[in-house]
């Protein structure tokens, strides 16, 4: 039997494969080591031959490996309020180091271009900018050369007043191409001039002030005219005034211009020996940057809010509040850009402040401001491409305002994916590698796979939303036309089958999309999905025997669509329960009686379905007339009403077959009975019917016939005429009239 230290040695023994081991001994001391992949039996000989006191050795420095191991754990976790503080304390300490170094900006600033004026000597300072001068010069004079080879071109182009909106586009987009390519002559002129003018050193320092001075702020001047078209109110793009225009296209050059000066100052003073944390000059010329964003936004509130909301009137409550609260949102962005910044810089880690130099917090202020305004780009974009209304009404009006927000709500995710890739690129983090370093690996590439997963489940499930609400507004449109005196008592026309089937298809292939998209979701942060579908297939085979009922309802249901039995419009009969087919679901079908009341009806209790709407309807009218009546003149009058009728173009698009006589249907005890007919489109019918009467009673009383009435006949013999009738032969008369009606009443 193992005694406790040697079972607990074996243990360790075998967890750890090798550990070396120091034998203790009061007159020796060595150093035994255990060798690997060894037997149980092995273990018991080696802890044989061992000495408490190495046994003991050898715990205690696996009891110190483990709390070494424990205490790195809870340093690596530590409580989240402890690592605030932290940070706030590093924080303080640095803008504390900012108002130490604030008199020495102006010293070590003098000191840089102190450095300047000796590397290159006095004379050599005003040699470059001279230099420097006769190259923009050459490089502006290019340009304009360019520009006046190109103006015919840009003339032709030249758009018209009032002209519409792709004309405006054309036109500012050809406008600010040839900017761009007049840009592009300079750049490639400058770079030309300077490489053979301008030595390595030289260019050294001439290149920031180029790029970062003159290139980038008339990069975004170019951008800026074509969006906000500052003197051609009548091309521009965005719903803003002429003040406001100006101003923000004025104040962006600005911005842009004190961006630049702010990367330039930087570089510039690191090439002369001048670090950043000598004068901090970074932190004031950023905070410079952030507060002027904040005055522009301020300022110009009423007309970003303008530009934001856009022209288009159907927009929604949550367009009008993102259009409110666009500048307070830009002032916003603009100060938690600023405090990134400042954490960043108080870490003073070497590699976070060297990428900082490249501007990439600017390069996220940027993408964050324009966000709100790609949606409001995306949302004019969709009003005047997105296809024309398919159909007429309010059916086809929904349908378009339900395809124009999928449009837009694909345009923002896609939006918003680009955002979040520049912002990522800006900051050199490759999101295609964190997002694959594996289900669990990493947090952040766990969230990453995550965000993506469900942009493309929420896309694919927009576009289903999208084809299948197009769709239906074709479907549909042709079934609201039909009058509501056609339907009002049953069998009105139904809409096809696919506008029947199609919201199934639709809710089936979202929630389709919604599991399949939400487990691999869940998968991607490292949940374990089996569980889930374990338990759905137990709760499936649950279901499957617990409601036999509703399986067969959804059985039934399915088996009713394929054979194309009714569909959404159609008026049916479900075993006496009589009306028109409002609604579908994979259970149950929904009647609506033409007196309002709504029928539910299982698909499984349906033993017998009649269709009152499909393909066409004869309908059979009856008249009585008296029995002296010409048959043949009937006949005559109902083929020339079904004539007129084949001809009214307000009545022949309902007939199938024209109205006519179908002769002498019966004998009653009044006259004939003369009976016509007609053929007529589901739902055409109830009103063919009324014109009909309408025109029967008319030609009748044209043509002298009059309809049949019940009427109590009495025989006198002796008497000719009724006025030679004595008072009490008359009230006898009435007696027997009325006895022989009591009578009739009472067989009946």
């Amino acid at each position: 039997m193992f005694h406790p230290l040697r079972l607990l040695l074996a243990l360790v023994s075998a967890v750890f494969l090798a550990v070396p081991v120091y034998a203790q001994d009061t007159a020796t001391s060595s150093a035994v080591t255990i060798p690997e992949d060894l037997t149980p039996e092995q273990v018991d000989g080696l802890v044989a031959r061992m000495s408490d006191d190495q046994v003991r050795a050898i715990l205690l420095e696996r009891l110190d490996a483990v709390a070494e191991e424990q205490a790195a754990a809870k340093e690596g976790h530590e409580d989240p309020l402890t690592e605030i503080n932290e940070i706030w304390a590093e924080m303080v300490a640095s803008w504390t180091h900012v108002l130490t170094t604030l008199p020495n900006i102006f010293s070590a600033q003098a000191e840089a271009f102190s450095n300047f004026s000796t590397t290159f000597g006095t004379n050599g300072v005003f040699v470059l900018m001279g230099l420097v001068l006769t190259v923009l010069i050459l490089g502006y004079i290019a340009e304009k050369l360019f520009g006046l080879v190109t103006r015919k071109w840009h003339n032709q182009n030249d758009v018209a007043e009032g002209a519409d909106l792709r004309g405006a586009v054309r036109y500012l987009f050809r406008r600010f191409c040839h900017e761009i390519a007049g840009l592009v002559v300079f750049y490639v002129v400058i770079r030309a001039v300077g490489r053979g003018l301008l030595t390595t050193e030289q260019i050294t320092f001439a290149a920031p002030f180029v790029f970062y001075l003159i290139w980038v702020p008339r990069l975004g001047a170019a951008a800026s005219r074509f969006v906000l078209a500052p003197n051609k109110p009548q091309l521009r793009l965005v719903n803003i005034d002429d003040h406001w225009a100006k101003y923000l296209h004025r104040n962006l050059i600005g911005l842009l211009i004190l961006i630049g000066f702010t990367l330039f100052i930087v570089r510039f003073n690191v090439l002369n020996g001048i670090t950043g944390g000598e004068t901090r000059i970074g932190f004031w010329l950023n905070a410079a940057i952030h507060i002027y964003i904040g005055v522009i936004a301020w300022t110009a509130r009423e007309g970003l809010s303008q530009m934001m909301l856009g022209t288009d009137p159907d927009h929604t409550k949550f367009d009008e509040e993102v259009a409110h609260y666009y500048p307070y949102f830009a002032i916003g962005v603009s100060a938690v850009i600023w405090l990134l910044v400042e954490f960043l810089v108080a870490q003073r880690d070497p590699s976070t402040l060297a990428l900082l130099g490249k501007g990439p917090h600017f390069t996220t202020m940027f993408w964050l401001l324009i966000a709100p305004a790609l949606d409001t780009l995306i949302r004019g974009l969709v009003r005047h491409l997105q296809p024309p209304m398919a159909g007429e009404g309010p059916l086809a009006e929904k349908a378009y305002r339900s395809t124009k927000r999928s449009y837009i709500r694909i345009g923002r995710v896609l939006a918003g994916l680009i955002v979040i890739f520049m912002i990522s690129r800006a900051w050199q983090l490759d999101l295609r590698h964190v997002a694959s370093a594996g289900i669990g690996a990493e947090v952040g590439g766990a969230v990453i796979e995550f965000l993506l997963i469900i942009a493309v489940g929420y896309i694919l499930n927009e576009v289903v939303s999208l084809w299948a609400n197009r769709r239906l507004a074709k479907e549909q449109t042709s079934a609201e036309a039909v009058d509501e005196e056609a339907g009002g008592e049953g069998g009105g026309a139904g809409g096809s089958r696919l506008a029947t089937v199609l919201p199934l298809l639709r809710i089936t292939a979202q929630v389709t999309i919604a599991v399949i998209f939400g487990l691999l979701a869940l998968g991607a942060l490292g949940i374990n999905i089996t569980p889930l579908l374990a338990g759905a297939g137990v709760l499936g085979l649950a279901i499957g025997f617990g409601a036999q009922k509703l399986v067969a309802d959804i059985v039934g249901g399915v088996f009713f669509l394929i054979d194309d039995a009714f569909r959404v419009g159609e008026y049916v009969d479900v075993g006496g329960t009589m009306g028109t087919v409002e609604r579908i679901s994979i259970r149950s079908m929904q009647l609506r009686h033409h007196r309002g009341l709504v029928h539910t009806i299982p698909y499984g209790e349906i033993q017998k379905l009649t269709n009152f709407s499909r393909d066409w309807v004869i309908m059979k009218l009856k008249f009585t007339v008296p029995f002296d009546t010409d048959p043949n003149k009937v006949k005559k009058i109902f083929k020339k009403i079904g004539a007129e009728m084949m001809e009214d173009e307000t009545h022949k698009a309902g007939f199938l077959q024209p109205f006519k006589s179908q002769g002498v249907f019966d004998f009653d005890d009044v006259g004939m009975i003369i009976r016509g007919k007609f053929m007529a489109k589901p739902g055409a019918q109830f009103t063919l019917r009324k014109e009909i009467f309408n025109r029967v009673k008319t030609e009748f009383k044209a043509n002298g016939i009059d309809f049949a009435r019940r009427e109590v006949r009495v025989a006198i013999p002796g008497l000719d005429e009724a006025e030679n009738l004595t008072e009490a032969q008359k009230a006898a008369i009435g007696a027997a009239a009325g006895d022989a009606v009591s009578k009739k009443q009472g067989s009946t």
